[in-house]
């Protein structure tokens, strides 16, 4: 097997002083103002207009199937350059396909493959 595997902690995360990563403090967040949280966001959402967010609709993300998948080596090292989640990145360019070929294949009527 060619595959990397990575060892487990011996340690529970119970026990672990480090939070993981992507995981919000809430009782922290829930005592910031709103003057606070405004001096943390980003030069992009600053002055966002009051209504921006009045049409969102709130997309609960699909579950992820591991697989394992062959790509050139030179399209993997470039989505790894671009930074941490480039396998999110590559999962948004093949749906991005995806929608892009199902539209072309229900306009012509053909149930074909894009190649």
């Amino acid at each position: 097997m060619s595959a990397k595997r990575t060892a487990k902690s011996s340690r529970s995360k119970a026990s672990s002083p480090v939070r993981s990563q992507g995981r919000a403090n809430l009782s922290r967040l829930r005592r910031l103002t709103d003057a606070q949280i405004a001096r943390t966001s980003p030069d992009e959402l600053r002055n966002l207009p009051d209504d921006f967010w009045r049409d969102a609709v709130p997309v609960i993300p699909a579950t992820k199937v591991p697989i394992s998948l062959r790509v050139d080596a030179d399209v993997l090292e470039f989505f790894r350059e671009s930074g941490p989640r480039y396998q999110s990145r590559m999962n948004a360019v093949l749906r991005s396909y995806m929608e892009r070929a199902s539209k072309l294949l229900t306009s012509r009527g053909k149930r074909r493959g894009i190649a």
